[in-house]
C-alpha cells in the first residue's frame, strides 16, 4: 500500500491501511458515510461501528509503529472526546503547577470516565485490560509484598495461564512502580492495565482476609454442609440452589444455563439443622416451621462477598428451600456482546438507548437476562455528565458512580416510597428495577412527560404483551403512544458446546412445530452438542440471548391509540416497522449453529409462521 503525502487521513488511519488492518475500498467506505452524518464522527470510529477493524487491530497496528500515537489523539478518533476538550485539558494542564498527566486531568475534570481511558490506555500502550479481583489475583505472589506497597505504587501480581509473572499496574510507565515490582517479583514480569481503585479495594480485601479463618467446608456439620453447597453452586456457576426435603432424603439441585440439575442427596435426618442453620444466617425465626418465610445472607468467601436470597416454603414433607446468588459478576457486559443481530443493535441505540427521553421496557419472564440487559444500557449511557439513579430489589451489580438504592420493605423502604423520591434528586436517567404495579407504570410515564429517560423490566412473553399490560393498567393510551420509545422482550437459550458440536437436521415433527417448511430453511447448518466432560454431557456450555425489539414509530403509535389488539399491533409491526419475532431471531441463530432447535421450542413463544431464513438474515443484518 503506497501512501501520498496529501492523504487526508489521519495517522491512525494511515498506518492501519499500511499494515492491511483495512483496505482503501472500507476507508473511502466509511469516509462517503462519515460526510453523510449530521454529526461529526471520527473515521476510525465509524470503521470500527461497520466491524471493519476491531480495537485488538489497533492494538496490534500501534505496537508495530515506531512512532507512537498520542492518547489524545487516539481518544478523538475513537470518538471518546472531541478537539475542544483534548484542547481545553491542555489548556488545565499548561496552568496547573503540579505536572499532572493529561489522561489524569481528563478523567479528573469529566471529560471522560476512568474505566474508559485506562482501555483506550491499553490500545495504546499495546498492554492487556483487566478488572482485578480476589478471584483473579496470585495470592502466592502478593504474599511476597507489603501491602502497604502495593497500595503505595498501585500495582498487585495476577495469575497467568502461561506461567508468566503477570503484575497489575494503574500506571505501567511509572518508573519506580515498576523497579518496586522488579525487586520483589523479578526482571521477567509481564505488566498489565488496570483502575487505581481496583488495585486499591482488592489490596485492602487481601488485608482483611489475612489471618482470617478459614472457611469451614465438610460434611460431618451442618455448617460445613452449607458452605459447601453455597461453595460448590458458585463454582458451577449456578443462579439457583433449590433444597428440597422429600419422603425418603433431602435433595439438592442447581439451575445453571437456566435448567435444573441434581447436585447430591443427603439423609432426611439433617434436614431440621440445616433449615435452622440457613435462618439463622439469614435472620429468620428458626422456631416457625408453618409459615413460608424470606431473608438475605451475605455469604462471606475466600474470592469475596455473595449476596444470597432465601425462601422457605412449606411443603407436606417439610420446607423447601430456594437460594438466588447474586453479585457474582463483577463485570457489566457490552451491549455490543450480548448477543443483538447488527441490525437490531443499531436501531435499538440510536431509537431507545440514546433517545433523549422516554420509557425504555425489557421484557421476559424471571431468568431471561433482562436485569443485565438493563445495566448494559446503563453502562452505555454512564459518563461524567449524566445522572443515573436507580431504585431495585435487590442491586445485582454494583455500579461505580451510579446512585443504586436497594428496596428493603422491612424499613418502609418500599419502591412508593423510593420513586417519590427519585424525581426530586435531578435524574437525567432513572432506572425502576421491574413495573410492578399502576403506581410505578405510572411514575415511568410521568417521569418520561417531564423529559427524563427511563429504563425498566416487565414480566410480559413478547414485546407487544408489555403494551397491552400497559394499557391493561389503566395507563391512558395516549400516553403509552407519547412516552414508551421501545420494547425489548429476550429469551436466554443453551448455547451448543462447541467441543462436541455436530451437524444434524431437524426432524418432520420440528418443523410441524416451527410451523415452517425445509425450503424456508435453506442453506442453514443446525448443529448439536452429543455430549462430553466440558458440559457434563449435556452438549450444552453456556448461554446465548434471543431478541425481539419493537420500536414504536407513527403506525405503531397510531394502533395504540386505536385501541387494536395484539395480533393487529404484531401485525402492524412486521409489515411496517421491522419488527423481528423472537422466534425468528432464535431461528436465525439456530441455523447458525449457535443453539438447538429444541432450546427454540422449549423456551419461545410461536404467534405465526416464521418468514423464510434468507430474509431474516437480511433483516438481522447477518
Amino acid at each position: 500500500m503506497t501512501l501520498t503525502p496529501t492523504d487526508p487521513y489521519s495517522a491512525i488511519i494511515r498506518l492501519l491501511l499500511q499494515v492491511n488492518k483495512v483496505n482503501r475500498h472500507q476507508v473511502e467506505h466509511a469516509a462517503r458515510i462519515q460526510s453523510k452524518l449530521t454529526t461529526f464522527s471520527p473515521l476510525l470510529k465509524i470503521l470500527k461501528d461497520l466491524k471493519f477493524v476491531t480495537d485488538q487491530d489497533v492494538r496490534e497496528t500501534l505496537r508495530t509503529t515506531s512512532s507512537p500515537i498520542r492518547i489524545g489523539d487516539l481518544l478523538i478518533e475513537l470518538g471518546y472526546i472531541s478537539p475542544e476538550d483534548l484542547e481545553a485539558a491542555c489548556r488545565l494542564q499548561q496552568e496547573s503547577n503540579s505536572q499532572e498527566k493529561l489522561g489524569r486531568i481528563l478523567v479528573k475534570h469529566n471529560f471522560i470516565d476512568e474505566q474508559v481511558f485506562i482501555e483506550i490506555l491499553s490500545i495504546q500502550m499495546g498492554y492487556a485490560f483487566m478488572e482485578p479481583g480476589l478471584n483473579t489475583i496470585d495470592r502466592e505472589r502478593c504474599e511476597k509484598i507489603p501491602k502497604t506497597v502495593m497500595a503505595g505504587h498501585s500495582f498487585i501480581p495476577v495469575k497467568s495461564d502461561d506461567g508468566s509473572v503477570r503484575v497489575a499496574f494503574a500506571d505501567p510507565l511509572d518508573h519506580e512502580a515498576l523497579q518496586t515490582a522488579k525487586r520483589f517479583l523479578g526482571n521477567t514480569i509481564v505488566p498489565v492495565i488496570a483502575q487505581s481503585r481496583s488495585i486499591r479495594k482488592t489490596v485492602e480485601l487481601l488485608a482483611d482476609k489475612k489471618g482470617g479463618q478459614a472457611l469451614a467446608v465438610d460434611n460431618t456439620t451442618v455448617v460445613g454442609t452449607v458452605n459447601s453447597i453455597i461453595l460448590e453452586a458458585l463454582k458451577n456457576n449456578a443462579s439457583d440452589i433449590h433444597i428440597e426435603p422429600m419422603e425418603d432424603r433431602l435433595q439438592v439441585r442447581f439451575r445453571e444455563d437456566g435448567v435444573l440439575n441434581h447436585f447430591k442427596d443427603f439423609p432426611r435426618e439433617i434436614i431440621p439443622a440445616l433449615s435452622s442453620r440457613l435462618k439463622i444466617l439469614c435472620q429468620a425465626d428458626i422456631t416457625e416451621k408453618r409459615r413460608h418465610q424470606g431473608g438475605r445472607i451475605l455469604f462471606e468467601h475466600d474470592e469475596g462477598q455473595l449476596d444470597l436470597r432465601v425462601s422457605f416454603f412449606v411443603t407436606i414433607h417439610g420446607e423447601k428451600i430456594v437460594i438466588r446468588l447474586l453479585n457474582r459478576k463483577q463485570e457489566l457486559y457490552d451491549l455490543h456482546t450480548i448477543g443483538l443481530s447488527p441490525r437490531m443493535l443499531s436501531r435499538f441505540l440510536e431509537d431507545a438507548v440514546y433517545h433523549p427521553s422516554g420509557v425504555v421496557l425489557v421484557t421476559g419472564p424471571t431468568g431471561s437476562g433482562k436485569t443485565s440487559t438493563i445495566y448494559s444500557c446503563i453502562h452505555a449511557l454512564k459518563s461524567p455528565q449524566v445522572s443515573i439513579i436507580t431504585a431495585e430489589e435487590p442491586v445485582e451489580y454494583v455500579i461505580d458512580g451510579v446512585a443504586q438504592c436497594s428496596i428493603d420493605p422491612k424499613i418502609d423502604l418500599t419502591f412508593e416510597e423510593t420513586l417519590r423520591h427519585i424525581v426530586r434528586q435531578d435524574p437525567d436517567v432513572i432506572v425502576i428495577g421491574e413495573i410492578r404495579d399502576a403506581y410505578s407504570a405510572e411514575v415511568a410515564v410521568q417521569a418520561a412527560l417531564t423529559g427524563h429517560k427511563v429504563l425498566s423490566t416487565f414480566h410480559t412473553e413478547d414485546s407487544i404483551g408489555g403494551l397491552i399490560r400497559l394499557l391493561n393498567m389503566d395507563i391512558a393510551p395516549f400516553l403509552v403512544s407519547s412516552t414508551v420509545v421501545s420494547v425489548l422482550a429476550q429469551r436466554l437459550l443453551r448455547r451448543v458446546c462447541p467441543h462436541c458440536a455436530v451437524d444434524v437436521k431437524p426432524t418432520p415433527i420440528q418443523f410441524q412445530r416451527l410451523r415452517c417448511t425445509v425450503k424456508d430453511l435453506q442453506e442453514a447448518q443446525f448443529k448439536k452438542g452429543r455430549g462430553c466432560t466440558l458440559c457434563k454431557q449435556t452438549g450444552y456450555r453456556g448461554r446465548i440471548g434471543v431478541f425481539e425489539l419493537l420500536v414504536l414509530d407513527e403506525p405503531v403509535r397510531t394502533a395504540i391509540l386505536e385501541r387494536k389488539t395484539s395480533y393487529e399491533i404484531r401485525a402492524i409491526s412486521i409489515n411496517h416497522s421491522g419488527l423481528v419475532a423472537l422466534l425468528e431471531d432464535g431461528l436465525v441463530k439456530a441455523a447458525a449453529g449457535l443453539t438447538t432447535v429444541d432450546e427454540l421450542l422449549r423456551c419461545l413463544p410461536i404467534f405465526s409462521p416464521p418468514r423464510p431464513l434468507a430474509e431474516l438474515r437480511r433483516l438481522a443484518g447477518a
